[in-house]
């Protein structure tokens, strides 16, 4: 059973959440501020953490980002519908997706399962293969990426948008390929998630010794992982 975490300070909502998701199978614990929430998410293991934004003591942005300096457990931040800025941060920070208030029900749990299904790869889904990309290794079993013998500390998005790139190296990847591969949902109008992602990928990986980029952009048609 997967172990999630909310993090809100809206009770009702949080209630009516938890019951919709334990009938979906998961269990949920909650935390009510975002201080209370920092200290579990960060002394126990969650498969994926429900973040508003909008939280007393701590604010979800702060929550993430002191999580991200120890933890990559996936995030799912609840920002205000029509607040664009929320998002960009959000996603800047480290947050795995986001998710306008109000949602759907339906859409919540998909999105829940599609996070938890791009992050958490079975060991019997993996053949045991290290992959060797220039100087890039990655070990799919283990989810972790080595470059210039170097381990980098990357969410289980970033893991796999790089993943999904370094396999077609040298081929153009539509935007629209590219987001439902790795993020599992269609690219929408002015969804700049797979941008934040990519842009954060790009500062976590150290520069080519030959001073050539790693990613080519071909505007409104998408990415080329360079060899």
């Amino acid at each position: 059973m997967n172990q999630l975490l909310l993090i809100d300070d809206d009770l009702g909502l949080s209630e009516l959440l938890a019951q919709l998701l334990e009938l979906e199978g998961f269990e949920l614990t909650l935390a009510h501020d975002g201080q209370s929430g920092l200290d579990l998410a960060l002394s126990n293991n969650y498969d994926l953490i429900l973040l508003d934004v909008m939280l007393p003591k701590l604010n979800g942005f702060e929550v993430l980002k002191s999580l991200r300096s120890k933890k990559q457990t996936p995030v799912l931040m609840l920002t205000a519908r029509g607040d664009e800025i929320d998002r960009v941060v959000g996603l800047e920070i480290g947050a795995d997706d986001y998710l306008p208030k109000p949602f759907n029900d339906r859409e919540l749990v998909a999105r829940i399962k599609a996070i938890i299904r791009r992050t958490q790869i079975k060991p019997e889904e993996v053949q045991p293969t290290v992959y060797e990309y220039g100087d890039i290794t990655l070990d799919p079993s283990r989810q972790e990426v080595y470059c210039q013998e170097q381990l980098l500390i990357l969410t289980g998005t970033e893991f796999g948008l790089l993943f999904e790139m370094v396999q077609n190296s040298g081929e153009l990847i539509s935007k629209d390929d590219l987001s439902e591969k790795v993020l599992n949902k269609k690219l929408m109008p002015f969804d700049r998630s797979l941008d934040m992602h990519l842009s954060n990928l790009r500062k976590k990986l150290p520069e080519r010794t030959d001073g050539r980029p790693r990613v080519k952009t071909i505007r409104g048609k998408g990415y080329i992982w360079l060899t």
